[in-house]
């Protein structure tokens, strides 16, 4: 059997970058919506979009991906809670995919599905790898979160989660 050396220290280190990256930038995109900070358009105006995609009541619709964005940038910034924040960002992120970016094809420049294609990709890799020993996680001693059990089934969730989201749109006719 062929076996690549893993140096653990250096692929957790790895992990963290990763980790850290995402989740906040995934919080951030939560918190334009939610609060309008960092140009974002807050509650209100995030409500009337998610009503013009069929997501009604708007609001409450908006409220709920934008406090799941923030809380998934989060859990996987930290490192808490294993696949859980990951699992949360896949469901948002196939919702977005599809309801929003899917009609204006691959790339960002045309508003396609590129980047909530990314978070979902690299939130999936990190649901199947864990958080690695930087986490809290780690620190908590929480790793029987990071089972492959745990993180199949939490996988099978995060996109029965997204489906559920897309079932619940009633586009105007």
């Amino acid at each position: 059997m062929n076996t690549i050396p893993i140096d653990t220290a250096t692929f957790s280190v790895g992990l963290l970058v990763a980790r850290v990256v995402i989740g906040l930038m995934m919080a951030a995109h939560g918190s334009q919506k939610l609060f309008g900070w960092f140009g974002g358009h807050g509650l209100a105006g995030t409500a009337g979009f998610f009503d013009a995609l069929g997501f009604r009541p708007g609001r409450l619709f908006a409220t709920l991906a934008s406090g799941t964005e923030i809380t998934s940038g989060l859990l996987v910034a930290f490192g808490l809670f294993g696949p859980v924040g990951p699992a949360l960002m896949i469901s948002v992120m196939i919702t977005a995919a599809v309801s929003n970016h899917w009609k204006n094809g691959v790339f960002a420049g045309t508003n396609g599905i590129e980047v909530p294609m990314l978070y979902g990709v690299i939130a999936t890799a990190l649901l199947l790898t864990g958080p690695g020993l930087y986490s809290l996680d780690a620190a908590l001693g929480f790793g029987a979160l990071s089972t492959p059990v745990i993180q199949w089934s939490l996988l099978v969730i995060g996109l029965a989660g997204g489906i559920g989201n897309l079932l619940a749109r009633r586009p105007k006719v």
